[in-house]
């Protein structure tokens, strides 16, 4: 993009996702930002979470997968850090999906974001 001098500005670089801890891990997988959180997704694990979303969703048009399949328990906490990172992910024109199974649609239901939500049964491109 050009400056104010009329030079090419580079994008800032993307940092590299936080290390993996017991509550999230980040991998690039194709043209995905694929974020797999587990366990329970509660206050504490929330923050955790948080670090590998914001990170996912921090570069340009970014395309994040949030992989809750492996989420035991989620409440609010966890929920105000998608909507979070999905209205940044938004911003960047980018887009923020979950993919879960019946018990991640039951909560979305619920708590009246399955529209902002849709969630996936499985991670695009993968086999079955």
């Amino acid at each position: 993009m050009p400056g104010p001098s009329g030079d090419t500005v580079p994008a800032p670089p993307v940092s590299a996702p936080p290390p993996a801890n017991a509550f999230a891990r980040t991998r690039v997988d194709g043209p995905f930002t694929v974020v797999e959180a587990f366990d329970e997704i509660d206050m504490a694990g929330a923050d955790l979470l948080a670090e590998h979303l914001d990170a996912a969703a921090a570069g340009p048009a970014p395309d994040v997968l949030v992989d809750l399949r492996g989420v035991a328990f989620l409440d609010c906490s966890g929920l105000r850090v998608l909507c979070g990172a999905e209205a940044r992910a938004a911003r960047l024109g980018g887009r923020l999906r979950v993919v879960g199974g019946d018990a991640v649609r039951l909560l979305l239901r619920g708590t009246g974001l399955l529209g902002r939500f849709p969630p996936l049964t499985a991670l695009p491109g993968a086999p079955g």
